[in-house]
């Protein structure tokens, strides 16, 4: 038996070349890294199915929107020390979080941000992940994570030649990265190859977007792994 997690964004040109220049150690020592979720969902978005915006059924901004983002920030910078976060409810009539924004402490030593909102006017604006290290600075935005928009590092690459090529502009938030999840699925079942992002993968983004919510709600820094079971 196979879990699949649906992780579509990895696939994204954009992000595989930032993720073969963090594992090619482009960026030397790597300082800081930012992810941004600035998006628009409407009242009408959450009335329309009873389960939106509820704690049972769905959660907030981070656990909805950003999940995906919270997957990509530690799979792009290694295991997650600590988090500590404030999250609101500003402006839509639901029970989580509509606006969150988190500070993580990675075991390397560097410090990351994710921050996330569903209130942008008057539409979806920015999907963005950002990288700075001693050689290299790098931003991946878009809507979501489709295109390079600062590419500078301190010694060239053949990489570099692909940079332009890899902005897909999808027309929408979803991208084109799940026709490649799913063959990718169909390979596993197939028996001609291994899962790209399985349980594991799915566990690690969850168990960061709990320990921003134990955050948010306690006020204090939460170590992770956390203590509890997910």
């Amino acid at each position: 038996m196979s879990l699949f997690v649906v992780k579509q964004n990895r696939l994204n040109p954009a992000v595989q070349l930032l993720k073969r220049a963090v594992d090619k150690g482009r960026f030397g020592k790597i300082f800081l890294a930012n992810t941004t979720v600035r998006w628009q969902r409407p009242q009408e978005y959450y009335d329309a199915a009873p389960w939106r915006g509820t704690w049972e059924f769905d959660g907030g901004a981070c656990m909805n929107q950003a999940s995906h983002y919270a997957d990509l920030i530690q799979w792009l910078l290694g295991p997650v020390e600590s988090v500590i976060a404030k999250a609101a409810t500003l402006a839509r009539r639901i029970e989580a979080e509509d606006s969150g924004v988190a500070v993580i402490r990675f075991r390397s030593g560097a410090l990351g941000v994710i921050e996330v909102n569903v209130l942008t006017y008057p539409q979806n604006w920015e999907g963005s992940i950002s990288i700075m290290g001693e050689r290299g600075t790098v931003k991946v935005g878009g809507t979501a994570v489709n295109k390079v928009e600062s590419w500078e590092f301190a010694d060239s690459d053949p990489d570099d030649d692909q940079v332009m090529a890899s902005a897909t502009n999808p027309p929408s938030v979803y991208g084109y990265g799940h026709e490649g999840y799913y063959r990718n699925v169909l390979a596993v079942l197939s028996g001609a190859a291994k899962q790209e992002t399985d349980g594991r993968a799915g566990r690690k983004s969850r168990e960061l977007i709990l320990g921003i919510y134990e955050s948010a709600k306690t006020g204090r820094d939460v170590p992770l792994p956390l203590r509890s079971a997910l």
